[in-house]
């Protein structure tokens, strides 16, 4: 094995050991409170900077403001929950449970984040390098790359259209 081999599974490690300690409720919970948050704030930012045009007069300025207002009040608001539901789980005596759960969605998670990393990197020469070509595991982060590009077409051929 490589060092690029010993990197994957590093970072496949520390986001399993980090979902661990955390749990599958609070990891599950959190990211999907991020998202949320950027929705809210990208389909109503607009809504609340009309409310803020007495006092902020640049209209770019406002939309800014509003966006942070909302995607900040929504995390803080999904962290509150969040905390609710983990204490919920603490009391019942699930966290065991919730734990090993947590660690698998690391897992999962550590394994799109590398994915991600090399689905970019095939768009350039990188590939070619000798240290990717020696990899024993990156052979495996191709093939799962690969299934991502067809399954994601839309999205490469935006990505795609850039290189043109």
């Amino acid at each position: 094995m490589t060092s690029i081999d010993w990197g994957i599974l590093a970072v496949l490690a520390i986001s399993a050991a980090l979902s661990l300690r955390r749990g599958f409720v609070k990891e599950a919970l959190s990211l999907v409170s991020w998202i949320a948050a950027f929705v809210i704030a990208r389909v109503f930012s607009g809504n609340l900077a009309t409310l803020l045009v007495d006092y902020i007069d640049t209209p770019s300025a406002r939309w800014v403001v509003a966006f942070i207002i909302l995607f900040a009040g929504t995390v803080a608001i999904g962290a509150m929950i969040n905390h609710l539901v983990v204490e919920m789980i603490r009391i019942t005596g699930l966290s065991s449970t919730d734990r090993v759960f947590g660690m698998v969605f690391g897992l999962v998670r550590g394994l799109l984040i590398l994915v991600a990393i090399v689905y970019g990197l095939q768009y350039t020469a990188v590939p070619k390098d000798p240290w990717w070509q020696d990899s024993t595991l990156m052979p495996h982060l191709e093939i799962l790359a690969d299934w991502a590009r067809k399954v994601l077409p839309a999205a490469t051929d935006h990505v795609m259209s850039y290189t043109k």
